[in-house]
């Protein structure tokens, strides 16, 4: 069996440890957003692809041909959860809609894409940087 002489300096240690840990998971849930106050939510599809979206956040979709400051509409609302009551639609819900604010247009992070073949000597490098629109949920309509 292993004796540790200074056992009191090992379980501060230990309990500092353990305190990190807590805080960290507890920011990680917070930040994941699993916590949340009985909120409404939708899976809305834009732009050809679908996002979880509450009212007050701000996404990244794909470029839109609306103006910065102009509001838009999005009707193909796949799925809303009001306070425990979800409503999935066969394909979309019925009536429900989500407005959302143009904030800006913008480029994002470059992506890459490098081809190889081993032992061929074919190396292709290209990239290009999305355009993107940046929105904010006004309002989730059931």
């Amino acid at each position: 069996m292993l004796k540790i002489k200074n056992l009191h300096k090992c379980s501060i240690i230990f309990q500092k440890i353990l305190a990190t840990y807590r805080n960290f998971c507890t920011f990680a849930i917070l930040f994941k957003g699993e916590i949340k106050n009985n909120t409404m939510y939708a899976i809305v599809e834009i732009a050809g692809q679908q996002f979880k979206v509450a009212q007050d956040d701000k996404i990244f979709v794909n470029r839109l041909k609306n103006n910065e400051g102009e509001s838009v509409q999005f009707d193909s609302v796949l799925l809303i959860d009001a306070d425990g009551k979800v409503s999935v639609g066969t394909p979309n819900v019925a009536g429900a809609t989500v407005s959302a604010k143009v904030l800006t247009h913008l480029k994002g992070d470059k992506v890459i894409i490098f081809k190889k073949k081993r032992r061929k000597g074919y190396r292709v490098k290209n990239g290009f940087r999305p355009s993107l629109t940046h929105i904010q949920i006004e309002t989730i309509k059931a």
